[in-house]
């Protein structure tokens, strides 16, 4: 039998929605809501659209009130309909089993990668960058695509410093670096991590949607050198390279790789390690193996932080904007975001009802390509972790069976969680952070519908054709 502790609470914010009662709350049902439960998150995405078009000084300096206005637009709404008590439940909930380990991992890579300083001056010649993309595709399935975005993003911006256009190629790297190369293993993306928790196996990713991956990769890929190059040959580069010319490459804060690899290790462990022991937060359970993993991580990003030299985090302009950007962000959208997962999950009984009935066939049988663009197009705009869940339990849930009986749902899912995430700048993390980090650098990149301007001209088309010969 399982070994539960229970955790008294310490001293917390909002403490009229922390009570000793929340653990025997009643069960969440999605399917009694309305759709106007969606509201604050929808709210959320076009703030998130919107005021960096419109108002863009007023945005940089108040996205964190604006987040927070919307989760409590949610939050205290929630709580008056349905009692502290469910409020308090879904809010703990969402912050320990959810934000706070995304959170922690995402600082942990942002840390260590923000700690290797890439040493030279690379030229942003098409072939290079292409090489440098390619490589990213790799790492991002054993590093996670956080992990890759944050190690190349700043030299691939350095390299490319002296270029007049360059706006195509940080694009490309969001859709080839910090999405379609984390499609291999579950350290490649959450979704895929999720997936491995609930018993798929570790390498049954990459045996099955192998196909796809280097699919998608290789067109991207060959898409880009042809923009780059016909850039490249038009407009050529400036007159002078703001970064100076080197005599080699090389590497500084190596230890930081070894804090990579404990990176992975804590992952895997969290994966792999079964223990009776168990913590319950006001109703949350909290595994052992995860509390070590994200006590871990978060030791790792203090090592890393106090190990690496101030000389190479500034030769890498390491801020912390970035991460605060993120960080204040998915706050408001993990907690706006419960009643809207909560409908899905309700089922074909639920107010999106139509969605999940649209992925079975009229035999009874799933549809991958329905599978696909569901989880694809939802995963787009809300986390793609809950949602590769969400499809995940409306395909049966038994991952025994997804992984042989109905190995093509399963591939169609995964895909279109992995793949997805790049139509938006939400749809997954990295994007978001690569997009800051780009824009601390000087390169104006795209507004929200900008960028989806790119994902909807290239992506789209793509992930049509991917439907046709791997999905139908």
């Amino acid at each position: 039998m399982q070994k539960t502790i229970r955790l008294k609470a310490a001293a917390v914010s909002l403490p009229l929605l922390f009570l000793p009662a929340l653990a025997s709350a009643a069960d969440f049902d999605g399917g009694s809501l309305s759709p106007l439960w969606g509201v604050p998150f929808a709210g959320i995405l076009l703030s998130i659209a919107l005021f960096p078009l419109l108002a863009p000084a007023f945005w940089h300096h108040h996205y964190g009130k604006i987040s927070a206005a919307w989760a409590l637009a949610f939050l205290l709404p929630f709580a008056a309909a349905f009692g502290v008590q469910l409020a308090g439940v879904q809010l703990v909930h969402a912050l320990v089993a959810e934000y706070i380990p995304f959170i922690i991992l995402l600082t942990a890579l942002f840390t260590v990668a923000g700690g290797i300083h890439i040493r030279g001056n690379l030229h942003g010649a098409p072939g290079l960058n292409t090489a440098i993309l390619a490589i990213g595709a790799v790492l991002a399935s054993f590093m996670g695509t956080t992990g890759a975005s944050m190690l190349l993003i700043r030299p691939l911006i350095r390299a490319n410093d002296n270029r007049v256009h360059k706006v195509h190629v940080i694009v490309f790297f969001i859709f080839i670096v910090s999405n379609a190369g984390g499609a291999l293993t579950p350290l490649g993306d959450p979704p895929l991590f999720l997936g491995f928790l609930k018993g798929v196996g570790f390498f049954w990713t990459a045996q099955n949607i192998l196909p796809e991956t280097l699919f998608i990769l290789g067109v991207l890929l060959a898409l880009f050198y042809a923009i780059d190059r016909h850039y490249y040959r038009k407009e050529g580069v400036m007159p002078v390279d703001p970064t100076p010319d080197t005599h080699g490459i090389g590497f500084d804060g190596a230890a930081n790789f070894w804090l990579l690899g404990g990176v992975v290790v804590l992952v895997l462990l969290s994966g792999f390690w079964k223990s009776p022991v168990a913590f319950d937060v006001f109703g949350t359970e909290v595994g052992l193996p995860g509390l070590v993993r994200d006590v871990g991580l978060a030791l790792i990003a203090v090592v890393s932080y106090k190990l690496t030299a101030p000389k190479v985090h500034a030769d890498n302009q390491f801020e912390w904007e970035p991460m605060a950007e993120v960080a204040k962000l998915f706050a408001g959208i993990f907690l706006t975001i419960i009643p809207v997962i909560a409908m899905l999950k309700a089922g074909t009984q639920g107010p999106f009802g139509a969605i999940v009935s649209a992925v079975t066939r009229a035999d009874g049988q799933p549809d991958p390509a329905m599978y696909f663009w569901a989880t694809g197009v939802l995963s787009s705009f809300l986390d793609n972790a809950p949602t590769y869940l969400v499809f995940f339990n409306t395909a049966g849930g038994d991952p025994a069976a997804l992984m042989t009986t109905y190995a093509s749902t399963l591939a169609a899912i995964s895909a279109g969680a992995v793949f997805m995430g790049a139509n938006t700048y939400i749809g997954n993390a990295p994007n978001l952070m690569v997009k800051a980090i780009a824009e601390s650098r000087g390169v104006r990149m795209p507004s929200f519908f900008g960028y989806m301007a790119w994902s909807v001209a290239i992506l789209v088309p793509l992930f049509v054709i991917c439907t046709f010969i791997f999905f139908r």
